[in-house]
C-alpha cells in the first residue's frame, strides 16, 4: 500500500537577506518530485511562511494545529518538510501529528538508499545514512532510561541504550570506511589503467533531472536508466565513444547535484565526484527550459567549486539541453548567446537536435590539445600505420620510394604509446628525436610509461 504523504515546504524569511534564487513555489514542487521519487502519494503540498524559527517544532503552534485536521482528514502517514529538522523538532511534530516526519535530508537519504546499486554507491549511502542517524538517537529511542548490563562488547554495567547504539554505529562506521577505503582503491586502479591506455575521459554533471543519462544514452547508445524523475541515475556509468575525428573517448555519467544536498551525502560521495577532477572535460548539462535553470546552475556550481572546479574553468563547457521544449524565440535568443559564448553547445538529448554540434565541439577542444607531429615510417610496417590512423587524426600523408609520410595530430600520452610499442620504426624517426631526445632517452620514456 502506498503512503500517503503531506508535503511542507517551509519559507523561512530572513530580515536583511536577499529572496533566494528560486521561487518558494518551484522549491515545493522539487520537494513533491522526491516525495514521487520513492513512491510517496502526495495528497497535500504547501508553501508555509515562517516569519520566526520555533526551536520545538520551526513552525508555529497555529500551523502545527492547523495541518492536524489536514492530517486527520487525508489519512497522512508521512510528512515531508523540506529543510533541516534539528532531532527536537522532528521529535516534537512526529508527537503532534501522531505520523512519520522526515526532513529534507531524510528524503534524499531515502532516495539514494532506493536507488545505489553498485557496491560502492551503498556503502556511500549507508555511510551517510548512519552519520545522520547518529545524530538522532535522542529522537529514536523512547526507553533510553533503561540501564544494561554486560560484558565485553555487550557494554559494561550501567550502560544506557542510547550510549550503546550509539557505539555500534560508530563501529559500524568505522568499518565502512575502511571498506570504502578498499573500494577506492580499486577505483584508483580502474583509473590508473585508463591512463596506461589513455583515452580522454568527457564527464557530464549537472542538476537531477536535467536530462543527463538521456544525453547520455544518446551518444553513446547506452541503456543507461533515463526516467523523468529526480536521481533516476546514482553510480556512475562510462561508455566508449568514436567522435566524428575517428578519436575515442570515454563519457561518464555522474550522479545528478541538488540544491542543499546533505553534507554527509557531499562527503560520502567525495571519491565518486573525484572522477570529474580526472576529466580532460567537462559537460555541465543544464536543462534549459527548466524556470530555475539560473538557480540550478549556480547551486551545480557551488558543489564543483567545493570539488576544486572554478567556475570559469579552462576545461569547463556548458550543455544547454531539452532546446526541444523551448519557443522559437527562446531559441533564437540562447542561440545567440552560444554565438558570444562559445564555451555552450544548446542541444536535445531527446530529439538528437545538436547533437552533432556537442560531439563536433568535443572533438575540436580535445583535438587542440593534441600535439601536431610529422612522423616518417616504411610502408612495410602496416601495422604501426594502422594503428596512427586509429589513435591519432591524419591531416596528410605522402608515400614515395622511401616509405610514407604522415602529417598528423596526437595526444602526448598516445605518442608515447606509440614510442613503448614500436620502438624500432621510433627510435629513427628526426620529429621523435626532436620531442623527444636521442635514442637512449626514448628507451627512458618507454619505461617510465611501462
Amino acid at each position: 500500500m502506498t503512503d500517503s504523504a503531506l508535503v511542507l515546504h517551509p519559507d523561512i524569511l530572513r530580515p536583511g537577506h536577499p529572496p533566494g534564487l528560486r521561487a518558494p513555489e518551484a522549491r515545493l514542487d522539487e520537494a513533491v518530485g522526491l516525495a514521487a521519487a520513492i513512491g510517496l502519494k502526495v495528497a497535500h503540498s504547501e508553501v508555509v511562511a515562517v516569519k520566526q524559527v520555533r526551536p520545538a517544532t520551526l513552525v508555529g503552534g497555529g500551523v502545527v494545529e492547523r495541518f492536524q485536521e489536514t492530517i486527520a482528514e487525508n489519512d497522512i502517514t508521512v510528512v515531508v518538510v523540506d529543510t533541516a529538522l534539528s532531532p527536537v523538532q522532528q521529535r516534537n511534530l512526529e508527537q503532534a501529528w501522531d505520523c512519520k516526519v522526515i526532513d529534507r535530508t531524510g528524503l534524499i537519504l531515502e532516495i539514494f538508499g532506493a536507488r545505489a546499486r553498485t557496491k560502492e554507491g551503498k556503502l556511500q549511502v549507508e555511510l551517510a545514512a548512519l552519520s545522520y542517524q547518529r545524530s538522532r538517537l535522542v529522537r529514536s529511542w523512547t526507553h533510553l532510561e533503561r540501564q544494561r548490563g554486560g560484558v565485553g562488547f555487550m557494554g559494561g554495567p550501567g550502560e544506557s541504550q542510547l550510549e550503546i547504539d550509539r557505539r555500534l554505529i560508530t563501529e559500524r562506521i568505522t568499518r565502512l570506511k575502511k571498506e570504502l577505503v578498499q573500494v577506492q582503491r580499486t577505483r584508483g586502479l580502474h583509473r590508473g589503467a585508463r591512463q596506461r591506455v589513455p583515452y580522454p575521459v568527457v564527464a557530464f554533471v549537472g542538476y537531477t533531472n536535467a536530462g543527463k543519462s538521456t544525453l547520455f544514452n544518446r551518444l553513446t547508445e547506452a541503456k543507461v536508466l533515463a526516467r523523468d524523475q529526480l536521481f533516476a541515475t546514482l553510480d556512475p556509468t562510462m561508455r566508449r565513444v568514436v567522435l566524428p575525428s575517428g578519436q575515442v573517448v570515454i563519457l561518464s555519467d555522474t550522479v545528478g547535484f541538488i540544491s542543499d544536498l546533505p553534507t554527509d551525502l557531499v562527503a560520502a560521495f567525495r571519491a565518486t565526484l573525484e572522477e570529474v577532477l580526472e576529466a580532460d572535460l567537462i559537460l555541465h548539462i543544464r536543462d534549459a527550459a527548466h524556470p530555475d535553470s539560473r538557480a540550478q546552475q549556480a547551486d551545480v556550481q557551488a558543489v564543483l567549486a567545493d570539488l576544486g572546479v572554478s567556475e570559469g574553468a579552462e576545461h569547463l563547457f556548458e550543455v544547454l539541453n531539452k532546446c526541444d521544449l523551448l519557443s522559437t524565440e527562446e531559441k533564437a535568443r540562447l542561440a545567440l548567446r552560444d554565438a558570444e559564448q562559445p564555451k555552450a553547445v544548446l542541444c536535445s538529448a531527446l530529439t538528437g537536435e545538436g547533437c552533432d554540434q556537442l560531439l563536433a565541439m568535443i572533438d575540436n577542444e580535445l583535438s587542440a590539445k593534441r600535439l601536431q607531429v610529422a612522423l616518417s615510417l616504411p610502408l612495410s610496417e602496416g601495422a604501426a600505420l594502422s594503428w596512427l590512423y586509429d589513435h591519432g587524426e591524419v591531416l596528410q600523408r605522402r608515400d614515395d620510394g622511401l616509405g610514407c609520410q604522415l602529417d598528423l595530430k596526437i595526444a602526448q600520452n598516445d605518442l608515447q604509446r606509440y614510442l613503448k610499442k614500436f620502438p624500432e620504426i621510433a627510435a629513427k624517426n628526426e620529429e621523435l628525436l626532436r620531442i623527444y631526445g636521442n635514442r637512449r632517452q626514448i628507451k627512458e620514456k618507454q619505461l617510465e610509461s611501462g
